[in-house]
């Protein structure tokens, strides 16, 4: 345990350091020394009567917030001040913000801003129609997804502190971001949530620094009890806006509060970022938004047709999340021309429409899968004759790839259980639904797997 006023005062400096700018740190603070603490009183000397008036006006909150988690709450300051230096004659004056204590003994003083401190309202410019209800989990998002849950519930608390959402764009991180922050005002309105572009932020500290009021920017930020910053890798050698950011992070980190980072690739690749910034951000947790496979683009799909009132044949919908791929933007922006395109010209929605609508917007190629090819294109991955599959053989990888030639064929063709079963080592309907169902499990929990079989299904999709 820390006891001499040397070593608080070491502690000190090192919480200080991290919340003001290095210039600000060696001009006031790195001079100081602390003297003595007894009875409850801090004493640090400081070379100037300027010192103690330019301290009391610009950092005293910050002084007094760090001598209370340090040294303890009720500590009271008070500074020596050199007024002949070859005498080392001095002059002790207590802070002159100290408040007195209360007739009845209770202490009026300082409210320690890791206290909740009564400040104005903000516009946390979040989207209220990115929430988790308009958030289809799939197994390309469940990971972030749930995170993203239980930080809206208790944010700052859990061990997903900061989250690091990434993925290529158009996968759907402004949407969970914006989500935990519209359910964070649902269910903690007292919180302060601020949601803020990568490049709005950079700009705003553009603003600050020929304004002269970085510590206006900096101590507004440090008020925000979730902070979501949306495409971080654009902070990518802008040196004094990270460096500000850094400063920023660490004192929300050190007092609870919770940092929601999206990026379009890994801490691990991103480049241009300081050392320090790409440590802290894999403090917690980094999960990956990964392009949808077929059935949660279904899924998508049918999810924003029910919230929007309308009527489109299974047809039509297998059609477009089978040709449009790559995001979640491009279904939404497909089903908005679809309807648009429908509206104005009177036409029924039909697979007519949808081809000419999903023929603006991506390359369809009219693919013809039958059970065979998806059986032999499966053989050919895994390296396997096409008669070992057909076989009774309860070799795992024997058996894993058959079960996977079943689960395409059902996705990919229009044939029957009975007659996929049949194709594939005449086995019955019960077996192609067991199938399917080990499948779809292994594909939630193992990503080399999940990947074996979408490498498989985008080549056939070719």
């Amino acid at each position: 345990m820390l006891n001499s006023p040397e070593e608080l005062w070491v502690k000190c400096q090192s919480i200080i350091r991290d919340n003001i700018s290095e210039a600000s740190y060696n001009t006031w603070f790195a001079p100081i020394i602390a003297l003595k603490f007894e009875n409850q009183v801090f004493v640090l000397q400081v070379p100037s009567q300027f010192f103690v008036e330019y301290i009391e006006e610009k950092y005293i909150d910050l002084l007094r917030m760090t001598l209370h988690r340090v040294v303890g709450q009720g500590t009271r300051l008070e500074y020596r001040v050199l007024i002949d230096k070859t005498s080392d004659k001095a002059t002790q004056i207590p802070s002159p913000n100290e408040q007195p204590k209360a007739k009845n003994g209770a202490n009026n003083g300082y409210n320690s801003p890791y206290n909740k401190l009564q400040l104005p309202e903000i516009d946390p410019q979040l989207n209220p129609s990115y929430n988790f209800n308009s958030l289809v989990e799939g197994a390309s998002n469940k990971l972030a997804r749930t995170a993203g849950i239980s930080i809206a519930s208790e944010p700052g608390k859990t061990i997903f502190n900061p989250l690091f959402v990434y993925g290529q764009s158009g996968v759907g991180k402004t949407h969970l971001a914006n989500a935990i922050g519209v359910m964070t005002k649902q269910l903690h309105p007292e919180k302060r949530v601020l949601y803020v572009c990568a490049n709005t932020f950079q700009i705003q500290y553009t603003d600050a620094v020929r304004n002269n009021s970085v510590n206006d920017f900096l101590n507004f930020y440090q008020t925000i009890d979730v902070l979501i910053i949306d495409d971080i890798q654009e902070f990518s050698g802008k040196t004094g806006t990270q460096n500000t950011f850094f400063h920023i992070f660490n004192h929300l980190h050190q007092t609870g509060k919770q940092l929601i980072l999206t990026s379009d690739r890994s801490p691990l690749v991103l480049v241009g970022l300081e050392q320090r910034l790409l440590t802290r951000f894999k403090w917690g947790l980094s999960a990956e938004i990964e392009k949808p496979n077929f059935e949660l683009r279904k899924a998508i799909l049918e999810n924003k047709i029910y919230r929007d009132g309308l009527e489109i044949s299974e047809e039509v919908i297998n059609f477009i999340a089978e040709n449009v791929i790559d995001n979640v933007r491009d279904l939404e922006g497909t089903l908005v021309s679809l309807l648009a395109h429908s509206t104005l010209t009177d036409m029924q929605i039909n697979m007519e429409l949808a081809e000419k609508v999903v023929g603006r917007i991506v390359t369809v190629s009219h693919r013809v899968n039958t059970v065979e090819k998806i059986r032999d294109a499966v053989c050919e991955y895994f390296s396997l004759s096409v008669d070992a599959i057909s076989t009774k053989s309860r070799k795992r990888e024997v058996v894993q790839a058959r079960q996977i030639a079943m689960y395409l064929s059902k996705q990919l063709t229009k044939n029957s259980l009975s007659s996929i079963g049949f194709s594939i080592g005449q086995r019955d309907h019960a077996t192609v639904l067991h199938a399917c169902k080990i499948v779809n499990d292994l594909m939630d929990i193992d990503k080399s797997f999940r990947n074996s079989v979408r490498e498989i299904e985008d080549k056939l999709k070719k």
